[in-house]
């Protein structure tokens, strides 16, 4: 089949902009304060008042503007509550604020910092039937410290409330003005949100277990069906000189390491603009995600022989008679193994990724340096020692049937795509992505038949520019889907409930274990634990004895909450494990934890005695 510029053009378009979708997933607010709200008694009768609390916990070296700021430009802190039909409040009590001096500015500021606390009166109707009732809160602020000032966000808080008999009074120091009365103070009873982990190491150790984790997430089963293609490639270039498979194995480690440089670049852009980073987060988008499946379908195509990736004539010169592949296909194929390992963490990859989100740019740019050498590593030995790829199966004619069945291999991949994208956008969407696909499909096809002629080829590349672009637009058309909760029931053997921080919170205040599973339908490496680690017999068992509240933070769509969540405990990627304990401080588990070592945590936390990390 004659070379086809345009398919080589194409997927290397496609690779780079997911790549520049990856980077802009990471640009969303960050959170600096959080907040969890309390009543003032346990259960209300109908037609009495009660109070609510909001109890605001901001990060140290930061503050938020009051809710009467000094100057009118300033934005001030505001608490909205949204109450249940024929509910009503007279009104919030915001703290006293403080008057504080900082570098950019001349005057003294109005600001809260530390923890203070935001009352609310609350009127219950006569009417009201004895149940419950949700009551949420939304906290619009912008966060400070004494060099910048980050972009306004809102967090958010959801309680629920009793009405019926037998109430009794509780959390009074909340309602006293004693705690957070002017910021700064410290609360008494009541959970307390954390502050931002700054993981500990030296840059030495962090870059070591860089390497490892990049190494471990050739591994993993997400890069699975790449590495597949590239022993498949290392197969059919034993024939071929070796200077022919040191250049292969060049670009493709060129290629995982122009990846994670993007990727480093874009964290570095993210943390100057004020906004959160994130391993694996671009998920999170369906627009990516239909991105991805793009890029999955003409690899397939590609396998099936519609059409190749060779190199552009300027290099095909310097290896006439190289692999079919071409450097730019090595290249590309670089790009895609990268893109396909960010839903996936790895043992040393959490360490990493947590201490090098907490440092300079130089630190980490160097961390995702150390990552991509990890991850281009196996390539980087092929290329220091070319003969390992003549210990492979000499190519032959099977190589056709084995490149077909590849295919289907990674057309596995596009199936697991559909399935993430089935929790984002509606069935319809979902439909239009699909036929989008199956169109990109059909236009390949009419393009590479052999007698086409150039009226056809031309409407081929055209229908095949038209079905990408429909097919972005069918998921990026989602409205709300990015910020919808995917669904978190579970059928298994372990009774999971919705994850509420300020409630987990709560209950390890009062006494009781809580495990907080944070997952995603695209992340690989949390649906293995689940299914081989908690949903099994001996878990769920230890966490019925002990009485242990499981709770599930599904991420698989954005969720500011978790993701403060997880950078409370400096971590920027799933799957993460921790369980609260109650009079101690939560145990964070490893990305990969063991059967054993998690029922033996759990039964030593609920017995009182100190416990070795795991």
């Amino acid at each position: 089949m004659k070379p086809t510029r345009f398919f080589k053009q194409l997927l290397s378009l496609l690779a780079l902009l997911a790549l520049a979708g990856a980077a802009a997933a990471q640009l969303k607010p960050e959170q600096k304060a959080s907040f969890f709200l309390e009543p003032d008694r346990t259960a209300y009768e109908a037609g009495s008042a009660g109070r609510l609390a909001a109890m605001v916990s901001i990060e140290p070296e930061w503050h938020v503007n009051s809710n009467q700021p000094t100057f009118d430009y300033l934005i001030a802190t505001v608490l909205t509550l949204e109450l249940p039909a024929g509910w009503s409040h007279s009104g919030l009590r915001y703290p006293p604020a403080q008057m504080k001096t900082f570098a950019f500015a001349d005057q003294p500021l109005a600001v809260y910092d530390g923890d203070v606390v935001i009352v609310a009166d609350l009127q219950i109707p006569p009417g009201a039937a004895a149940g419950t009732y949700p009551v949420q809160g939304s906290l619009r602020y912008q966060a400070c410290n004494d060099s910048q000032c980050l972009p306004p966000v809102t967090a958010t808080a959801q309680i629920e409330l009793t009405v019926g008999k037998g109430g009794q009074p509780q959390h009074s120091e909340l309602f006293s003005g004693g705690v957070g009365a002017g910021g700064g103070g410290a609360k008494a009873g009541g959970p307390t949100a954390p502050p931002a982990a700054k993981p500990a190491g030296s840059l030495p150790l962090t870059l070591l277990f860089a390497v490892f984790g990049g190494l471990v997430l050739n591994a993993m089963p997400c890069v699975l069906p790449v590495l597949s293609l590239k022993l498949f490639g290392l197969v059919r270039s034993a024939g071929h000189s070796r200077a022919e498979v040191v250049r292969g194995a060049l670009a493709t480690a060129a290629g995982i390491l122009a990846s994670f440089w993007a990727l480093g670049i874009a964290a570095v852009v993210a943390r100057a603009a004020g906004a959160a980073v994130g391993w694996g987060v671009q998920f999170q988008r369906p627009g990516f995600v239909a991105f991805l499946a793009i890029v999955v379908v003409l690899f397939c195509l590609n396998l099936w022989g519609l059409f190749e990736i060779h190199l552009p004539q300027r290099l095909a010169r310097v290896g006439a008679a190289g692999p079919r592949e071409g450097i730019a296909g090595h290249f590309v194929s670089g790009l895609f193994a990268t893109l396909m390992a960010t839903p996936c963490s790895a043992p040393f990859l959490g360490t990493a990724i947590g201490f090098a989100l907490a440092q300079s740019a130089p630190v980490i740019l160097a961390v995702f340096t150390a990552l991509g050498v990890g991850m281009a590593l196996p390539y980087l030995l092929v290329a220091a020692a070319p003969g390992v790829a003549r210990l492979l199966p000499r190519p032959g004619a099977w190589m056709e049937t084995v490149r077909g069945v590849m295919g289907f291999l990674l057309a596995g991949a596009a199936v697991w795509l559909f399935y993430v994208l089935s929790l984002q956008v509606s069935p319809e969407q979902l439909a239009a992505i699909q036929i989008g696909l199956l169109a990109i499909g059909l236009f390949t096809w009419l393009r590479s038949r052999g007698g086409a002629g150039k009226l056809l080829r031309g409407l081929g590349a055209a229908g095949v520019v038209a079905a990408i672009a429909v097919t972005l637009a069918a998921a990026s058309g989602a409205p709300g889907a990015a910020n919808r909760p995917a669904a978190t029931a579970s059928a298994g053997l372990i009774p999971w409930v919705v994850f509420d921080r300020a409630r987990a919170e709560s209950l390890a205040a009062a006494g009781q274990l809580v495990f907080v599973d944070v997952t995603a339908a695209w992340c690989f490496t949390c649906k293995m634990n689940e299914r081989l680690v908690l949903d099994t017999p001996e878990v769920a068992q230890a966490f019925a004895e002990h009485s242990v509240v499981p709770m599930k933070a599904d991420w698989t769509n954005r969720s500011d909450e978790i993701a403060a969540f997880l950078a409370a405990h400096g971590r920027y990627g799933i799957p993460f494990y921790l369980l609260y304990r109650p009079g101690r401080e939560p145990h964070v588990f490893s990305e990969l934890p063991s059967k054993d070592g998690l029922v033996a945590t759990v039964r030593q936390a609920a017995g009182g005695r100190p416990i070795a990390q795991r």
